[in-house]
């Protein structure tokens, strides 16, 4: 019986927490929301100026001990430091929000961190940063067993990162019981066996959710992170209309996702000519505003719950 109930309060949990992030809502997530070797410096700024709440991807690497915000692992030391591009720019935005204390709108911002580096000083100096900014930040206690998942201590800022096991090791399991969770890492998602390309791409389009998803939610992983590779066979390229089948295999994957428990994230669905093109990757590209327009209608409809862009603008239109 005690295990039935401990089942049952795992479960509502679960559920609980999915309203958490915008009331079950979409949200617009901000791709690669920072500069290229010096260009598109305005990304930040366009997606703050979108509205809240939003979701903002910051990807992170190292130089000479500092925390930097960059596109690869390879850094030069021009690129700019977490604490100034993301914290210290959002700070006059949370201070106005704890001011305010409206609770029920929080978090305002879901900055997601994409390591393109898993050296453990890395993480453990991501750790430190999130500690000194911890009154700005969505926190939930460390509890003795991962499958307990506490309740959200809510605050302007949700912080999320990816599924390496070192980073759980860091931001979950080195954290004392009773501690503070500053931050919440992804799902792991099953991969199909070692095969040729084409072959891996059927099997992901084809894959049953509960086969993607084998495990629940635990008190680190709250969510998941889908490559379009998921719903349509050679994701986002090979694309063709969207279909009927198309729309029922995405409510499907999310509809299970939802019943465990986690939020869903689809990464990134953008729809743009090259002469249009500032700076996204074309591997993203559905190859028209039309198509894309057509996947972000089906993602609001299924609850997608962060939809991943680099059409900051446009995404905040069709979910107005």
């Amino acid at each position: 019986m005690r295990l039935c109930l401990l089942l049952a309060l795992a479960v509502w949990t679960a559920f609980a927490q999915s309203g958490f992030l915008n009331h079950n809502r979409p949200l617009l997530d901000a791709h690669n929301c920072y500069p290229y070797k010096g260009e598109w410096n305005d990304r930040i700024e366009r997606a703050l100026h979108t509205g809240f709440p939003v979701g903002i991807e910051q990807d992170l690497a190292w130089y000479n001990g500092r925390i930097v915000v960059s596109h690869s692992d390879k850094t030069v030391g021009s690129e700019p430091t977490l604490r100034e591009h993301f914290f210290e720019r959002v700070r006059p935005i949370v201070e106005k929000a704890l001011a305010e204390n409206r609770r029920a709108e929080w978090p305002l911002i879901v900055v997601h961190f994409d390591f393109k580096s898993n050296q453990r000083p890395l993480i453990e100096a991501v750790w430190k940063l999130l500690g000194e900014y911890e009154s700005w930040i969505t926190t939930a206690s460390r509890t003795d067993d991962p499958n307990q998942l506490a309740p959200f201590d809510a605050k302007p800022l949700l912080v999320l990162t990816e599924v390496p096991d070192i980073q759980e090791q860091v931001f979950f399991r080195d954290v004392p019981v009773g501690g503070k969770l500053r931050i919440f890492g992804s799902a792991h998602v099953t991969e199909p066996p070692s095969e040729p390309k084409e072959e891996h791409e059927r099997t992901l389009a084809s894959m049953a959710p509960e086969r993607l998803l084998p495990e629940r939610p635990t008190n680190y992983r709250r969510w998941v992170n889908f490559s379009w590779h998921v719903i349509e066979e050679g994701g986002q390229t090979k694309a063709g209309s969207w279909t009927p089948a198309d729309a029922a295999r995405l409510k499907s994957v999310v509809d299970y996702a939802h019943h465990l428990g986690y939020w869903v994230r689809f990464y990134t669905l953008d729809g743009f000519t090259p002469s249009e093109s500032q700076g996204w990757d074309r591997n993203y590209n559905f190859g028209s505003r039309e198509s894309v327009l057509a996947r972000w209608q089906a993602a609001i409809a299924a609850g997608v719950d962060l939809i991943a862009t680099d059409q900051y603008e446009a995404l905040r239109q069709s979910l107005r």
